[in-house]
């Protein structure tokens, strides 16, 4: 089913209600937590988005998975959107922007996804995050795991944005250059022997030859262990099997976008 448009919207005598099962589920968990109701602009945004996704085909690949942004409250803004909901480690409310997401300090800053980085197939698999502010320094992650074998990583490198899924060895460079674009990033595994990456509208392919996927949970604003935290602001990550970057891509920037125009 295609997003329906605005004014195509059932109005029933109680209000906008969702199209969506999974929006609406979503939705009332982010109310519950946030302690109020969201405006119904934001809601439709949400439920358009979930629409969209489903539309795509990409939807049931995404396994874990939150909307940082939208919520009235950091509570809020951590319930998942897909899968179990991240462990929190020392955000507190003035890190969190309704419109632009939340952000790390660079130091302790982080949240466990509790998604195991073996939870999906070893060639399939995504990690991928919407970022509304650069981390200021290299070195640092967006999300990811450590440096084992079989990791999966997506962090700020010397050049650009460096990261590998389910791999080993040096992780491939993909594109940008200091200072970095504000947008999606994220990384896709179809095959054993490369993967596709996607940053600020970039899309490309990478020779990567897939290793047996660690069992580490993936953090975000870290890797895990513990290690290179970022002052990175995200609006969105997720974690999951394989599917199309382009298409999550448009539906994320246009989520975001949204919540930029319909948010006071």
């Amino acid at each position: 089913m295609s997003p329906l448009t605005e004014p195509t919207r059932i109005i029933l005598r109680n209000g906008w209600q969702p199209m969506d099962p999974d929006a609406a589920a979503y939705i009332t968990a982010v109310e519950t937590a946030d302690g109020q109701a969201l405006e119904e602009k934001v809601k439709i945004a949400i439920d358009n988005f979930v629409l969209g996704c489903k539309a795509d085909g990409v939807w049931d690949a995404i396994k874990a998975s939150c909307i940082l942004a939208g919520a009235r409250t950091l509570d809020g803004a951590l319930v998942p959107l897909a899968g179990t909901a991240p462990t929190n480690y020392n955000f507190v409310s003035g890190d969190y922007n309704r419109k632009t997401g939340l952000v790390g300090d660079g130091s302790t800053k982080y949240l466990n996804s509790n998604r195991n980085n073996n939870a999906d197939p070893q060639d399939s698999k995504h990690l991928l995050t919407w970022v509304s502010q650069v981390s200021s320094s290299t070195g640092t992650a967006f999300i990811g795991t450590s440096n084992e074998v079989g990791r999966s990583t997506l962090f700020r490198g010397l050049n650009g944005i460096n990261g590998n899924l389910t791999a080993s060895g040096g992780d491939p460079f993909f594109a940008g250059t200091s200072p970095l674009s504000t947008g999606f990033y994220g990384l896709n595994r179809s095959s054993s022997s490369s993967i596709n990456y996607r940053i600020s509208g970039i899309t490309g392919n990478t020779s990567s030859f897939s290793q047996s996927p660690s069992a580490v949970s993936i953090h975000v604003f870290t890797l895990n262990p513990v290690s290179n935290y970022s002052d990175a602001r995200l609006a969105f990550y997720s974690i999951g099997e394989a599917l199309d970057l382009a298409l999550l891509d448009a539906r994320v920037t246009d989520l975001i976008n949204k919540f930029a125009e319909v948010i006071p």
